[in-house]
């Protein structure tokens, strides 16, 4: 028997399966696992390409919405139960006491985002395949604001670490996505023998016209930025026995070397309340020997505590102060934490009460010597209209992005990677250099182009110095946001609905 008469026995087979609504959704299902393999740490995006195709020919089988909901749910769950799979490690750092909570997170979490994917399919079921793609990238937009916003794991995400990322500067994560999703259906429409030609060939002239190249050599007179990290594993973090050991670590970092401009500590550096660590901060200070002091620490203002930022000069002033203002829902706080709380229920990172106290919002702050810089702290750096607001374009534009972060939390398999490659993202969207520190995870400078110009690596313990790079030109992003994509994807909703039927195919509810 010829290949041909096989193919002939095998579609009729294959079009049964998927003319079957929970069949239908569990190939979806693992095609969206398939999916996730784009992300960040493995970054195999060809087959998110091929995996939305896929779907894309599904979506033609269901018959029904409630058919077409499956197909869209299946495959959100797929990709979010692989994609954000790291979401259980918070729950196992003190796993006696949350460890039961983890397979609710799971379960909620990815299953309530495959949600947004599932009313997608649901709301364009048997609309044009242009029209369907604007939705989902509009539904992918309204997921980072609704219910305090969680843009993690965007389809376009599987782009960053490709010259295709540049593109960021002018629409953000929202046209990566369009990219992401919009060539497999631009494949799909032209027909089965460009299926693979058309994505393929657009990437390689994305490539070739969008490669930024190497990093350039930095300028003599570029500030350098002392990058340190303890490598504080969270079990151990606020152990007493561990205490003394990561504090020392942070100081010898810190005086080893040439003196830099700016040394860099991450989140929560000190284990002590801000009013608490005169002692530490003399120590820092001392072992800096003339540089600026940046640090995360936690304060508290009578019965608020609040996870902040500080700058701290050469003479042991605090220079600039921010406190932490998206924080991490049922992380750092719990709505309604003391009622809560009398329930054993606290927020996993939070250490006092009820959880900590929103900042009053972001804002620059000064480092001395080297002018203005953004602070971010851990959560807020995957938050691009934060940043935008915040970043003005004018001449209060900031220097740099400071990021804090402490990765420990996300375990060691793809959540400190992918929290890492969404800082490159950020870097790209402002043209801004960042340099990122995390108390264990991946710590860097980025460039504005999103190259990472230094590097310290997982679970490492060390300290590397990086020229600062220089910021580039206010990109489109920057300066108008989401606004033009909101207008791109109006147009294409507004051209597919002039096409409203999709063409049947084959197969029952």
């Amino acid at each position: 028997m010829n290949a041909s008469a096989l193919r002939a026995m095998a579609r009729p087979a294959a079009w049964r399966l998927a003319a079957r609504p929970w069949p239908r959704a569990a190939l979806a299902g693992l095609s969206g696992v398939v999916a996730a393999l784009g992300l960040a740490p493995w970054g195999i995006w060809g087959l998110t390409l091929l995996s939305v195709l896929l779907v894309l020919v599904l979506r033609r089988h269901a018959t029904t919405r409630r058919g077409a909901f499956l197909t869209g749910w299946g495959f959100g769950a797929g990709w979010f139960g692989l994609g954000l799979s790291w979401i259980v490690e918070p729950f196992f750092v003190d796993a006696a006491r949350d460890g039961w909570m983890a397979p609710f997170a799971v379960v909620l979490l990815c299953g309530g985002l495959a949600l947004f994917w599932g009313a997608v399919f649901a709301v364009a079921h048997r609309r044009s395949t242009a029209l369907f793609v604007a939705l989902w990238v509009a539904v992918e937009m309204l997921r980072g604001v609704v219910f305090t916003g969680f843009p993690w794991a965007m389809p376009g995400h599987v782009f960053i670490d490709t010259p295709v990322a540049q593109l960021a500067a002018l629409g953000g994560a929202p046209l990566l996505t369009l990219i992401a999703l919009g060539l497999p259906a631009a494949a799909l429409a032209i027909g089965v023998r460009a299926t693979l030609a058309v994505p393929v060939l657009a990437s390689i002239g994305a490539w070739i016209a969008l490669d930024p190249g190497p990093a350039p050599m930095p300028s003599p007179e570029a500030p350098v930025v002392r990058l340190v990290q303890p490598n504080a594993i969270q079990s151990l973090k606020w152990d007493p026995d561990w205490l003394p050991v990561f504090h020392e670590r942070l100081m010898e970092l810190t005086r080893q070397g040439d003196v830099p401009d700016l040394v860099v500590w991450p989140e929560t550096a000190l284990p002590w309340l801000l009013d608490q660590s005169d002692d530490a901060l003399t120590q820092g200070v001392e072992a800096a020997r003339g540089a600026v002091l940046a640090l995360g620490i936690q304060r508290r203002e009578a019965a608020r505590y609040y996870n902040s930022a500080i700058v701290v000069d050469a003479s042991g002033k605090i220079a600039s102060l921010y406190d932490k203002t998206h924080l991490v829902p049922f992380g750092e706080y719990i709505p309604f934490g003391e009622v809560a709380a009398r329930f054993g229920i606290h927020g996993l990172a939070a250490s006092e009460g009820g959880g900590y106290t929103p900042g009053p919002g972001l804002h620059p702050v000064s480092v001395p010597g080297i002018g203005l810089a953004l602070p971010l702290i851990c959560y807020e750096g995957i938050f691009a209209g934060e940043i935008n607001a915040a970043a003005a374009t004018g001449a209060l534009r900031p220097r740099l992005m400071l990021l804090m972060t402490n990765d420990a939390w996300f375990g060691t398999v793809s959540g400190p990677y992918q929290h890492f490659a969404q800082a490159r993202l950020r870097a790209i969207e402002q043209r801004m250099p960042m340099a990122r520190v995390a108390n264990t995870g991946v710590s860097g400078m980025i460039d504005a182009m999103g190259r990472v110009t230094a590097r310290i690596g997982l679970g490492e313990t060390g300290a590397v110095d990086a020229a600062l790079p220089p910021r580039g030109m206010v990109p489109g992003y920057a300066r108008w946001g989401d606004w033009p994509m909101l207008a791109v994807l109006l147009l294409l909703a507004a051209l597919g609905w002039r096409h409203k039927r999709l063409d049947r195919g084959r197969g029952g509810a």
